[in-house]
C-alpha cells in the first residue's frame, strides 16, 4: 500500500471486536514507533502495553473516572498502548527553552503516528485517546512521577459498524478537511 492511500484508510476508531491482537502485530506497530526520529535523537518515549484482561478493565475505570468518563469507549479496546514520555535530554531541554517548544511532545507524536499507520497497514483500528486521568493510569501501572503520560492509543480489529455508521459514511462523504488552499502557500504567509 502506498503512503497516502494507507493515510486516507487510517481513522480513529471507537468500536473495536472483541478478538485478541496477536503479539506479533503489536510488536510490529511499537518497532515503527522505535523507528521515528526525535529532537538530538533523544528518543523520549516509552510505550507499556496493556492487552491483559483483568489489568486493562483497572486501567479503564481509573482512566475513564469522574470528568474523564467521555472516553470509556476505550474498554472495548483489546489492546491500549500506554505512551510515556522520558525526561528530555539536556539538548532538547534547552532547545524547548529557548524556542518555547515542547520538542519531546513532537518527537512522540511522530513516533505515535508510526504506530497508528503501522497498525492500519496491519489490519487494526486505533484512536489516540488524550482525555483520560493521568492519575489513576499512574496508580494502576506504578509508573514514577517523573514522567508524563501525554496520550493512550487504543488498538484492535474495528468493527466495521463503526466505519460504516452514519455519522462516518456522512463525514467521509462531505470532505470535513480544511482545502489545501487555506493551509498552503508558498514564500510567503497567506
Amino acid at each position: 500500500m502506498n503512503l497516502i492511500s494507507l493515510i486516507q484508510q487510517r481513522y480513529s476508531c471507537r468500536k473495536f471486536l472483541p478478538l485478541p491482537v496477536e503479539e506479533e502485530k503489536i510488536v510490529q506497530c511499537i518497532e515503527a514507533a522505535r523507528l521515528a526520529p526525535s529532537a538530538c535523537n533523544a528518543q523520549p518515549w516509552k510505550f507499556v502495553v496493556v492487552n491483559e484482561i483483568n489489568l486493562k478493565q483497572r486501567l479503564v475505570d481509573e482512566a475513564t473516572s469522574g470528568i474523564y468518563k467521555f472516553s470509556k469507549f476505550i474498554s472495548q479496546a483489546p489492546v491500549i498502548i500506554v505512551v510515556i514520555a522520558d525526561l528530555p535530554s539536556f539538548l532538547s531541554k534547552v532547545g524547548s527553552l529557548i524556542r518555547d517548544v515542547r520538542f519531546y511532545l513532537l518527537d512522540i507524536g511522530i513516533a505515535c503516528e508510526h504506530i497508528v499507520l503501522q497498525a492500519t497497514e496491519l489490519g487494526l483500528g486505533t484512536c489516540y485517546v488524550g482525555w483520560f486521568s493521568e492519575k489513576g493510569v499512574r496508580k494502576v501501572l506504578d509508573i514514577p512521577k517523573k514522567y508524563k503520560i501525554p496520550l493512550l492509543i487504543c488498538m484492535g480489529y474495528p468493527d466495521g459498524s463503526y466505519k460504516n455508521s452514519d455519522f462516518i459514511r456522512r463525514r467521509a462523504g462531505s470532505d470535513t478537511r480544511k482545502d489545501l488552499k487555506e493551509i498552503l502557500s508558498f514564500n510567503k504567509f497567506v
